[in-house]
């Protein structure tokens, strides 16, 4: 696997990541019994923790790539070969 996959696959993987950790630890203003003022909504986050969430998504999403990566480099899992496009 070249660079540029290894990339694109830890990138994917941190979206997911990153899609699973967004609702971990959040409280709705609904749920805070805030008055949501300016046309906002009741399910908005009061405080997303957006700059927390980055970091625990990329250590997360470091750790399964690391296991990802051992699994193909070991040869417990083998990708099947691309065909060349000539």
């Amino acid at each position: 696997m070249g660079p540029f996959t290894a990339a694109a696959v830890f990138l994917t993987i941190w979206w997911t990541v990153l899609f699973a950790v967004l609702p971990l630890g959040t409280k709705t203003y609904a749920e805070a019994g805030l008055d949501v003022t300016d046309g906002g909504d009741p399910g908005a986050p009061v405080n997303p923790n957006l700059k927390k969430k980055f970091i625990t998504t990329t250590w997360v999403s470091a750790s399964i790539w690391l296991v990802l990566m051992l699994v193909l480099k070991l040869g417990l899992i083998t990708l099947p070969s691309l065909p060349s496009g000539s």
